[in-house]
């Protein structure tokens, strides 16, 4: 039987590189830190090192398809497919941040909703059984849902969206940001907050999709948030460090062989949330 596996986007610093440092404690099997770049990658690498930890490394951008499905090769042939994926790159402007909303509505989505789905598309298919798939989103998420036209909320909740549905309407947000009509179409005003509503119910339709296609195998698939946590991105005032923030996301790796639940489902400190 081939050697178990867990891989982490975007780890070489933050909540992700906090998710290996607990995985490599708890995890039966081998932890993969990935960066998109080699030299802060193998840096965070060689840092957990001197914790006498031993995670392993593989380059890997989920903006870059190369990439990508390089990594997807190679977990396939080395392991027979991945046992653990969380899906943790992302991006967020700062509030201050003067770049033009349209461009930050383009730019946003396309690392946290379009890249995370292409790397959700290439990887999906070789979760093995019993595998575990966490998406690291956001309140942010959820609050943005409840800013956007009611018409839009039936959507986001409801059981039937397709992702081809969930695409066009990621689309149709920054087409309405950049022409600065978004708000009188019915959307918030926050990029990152409709990047995780588009992540948040992409997870809904994956495990949808999983329990149809792949009934037998238990593959369990998640979206959660970690918190607001002292990171480069979310900054310096927030109350939880890395490590706290953490938490869930590992929760949600390690659901116990044969659990059934929760699956297709937002969750926050360990607790399903309503979408």
């Amino acid at each position: 039987m081939s050697r178990k596996v867990a891989l982490v986007t975007g780890s070489n610093k933050g909540i992700g590189f906090a998710v290996v440092r607990s995985l490599c404690k708890q995890y039966d099997g081998d932890v993969y830190l990935t960066a998109r770049d080699v030299g802060r990658g193998e840096a965070a690498v060689e840092a957990l090192n001197t914790e006498g930890l031993s995670p392993l490394f593989h380059q890997l951008d989920i903006t870059d398809p190369a990439s990508v499905r390089t990594a997807r090769d190679f977990f396939k042939k080395e392991y027979g497919g991945v046992d653990v994926l969380i899906n943790n790159a992302g991006i967020a402007f700062k509030v201050a941040d003067k770049t033009p909303f349209g461009v930050q509505a383009d730019v946003t989505l396309k690392t946290n909703f379009f890249h995370t789905r292409d790397m959700c598309n290439e990887f999906l298919p070789i979760i093995k059984p019993g595998g575990r798939v966490v998406n690291v989103s956001s309140v942010a998420g959820s609050m943005a849902l409840r800013g956007c036209s009611p018409s839009l909320q039936a959507r986001f909740r409801s059981d039937d969206i397709t992702e081809e549905e969930l695409v066009g309407l990621m689309e149709r947000f920054v087409k309405d940001a950049q022409e600065g009509a978004h708000a009188e179409r019915g959307w918030p005003n926050t990029a990152y907050g409709v990047s995780k509503i588009g992540l948040t119910t992409l997870t809904l339709i994956q495990a949808r999709r999983l329990k149809e296609e792949r009934s037998g195998d238990g593959i369990l698939c998640n979206a959660c948030c970690p918190g607001w946590v002292k990171t480069d991105m979310a900054g310096p005032n927030a109350p939880k460090t890395p490590d706290e923030g953490a938490v869930t996301p590992v929760y949600l790796a390690l659901l116990p062989a044969g659990a059934k639940e929760p699956h297709g489902q937002f969750v926050s400190e360990k607790v399903v949330q309503p979408w």
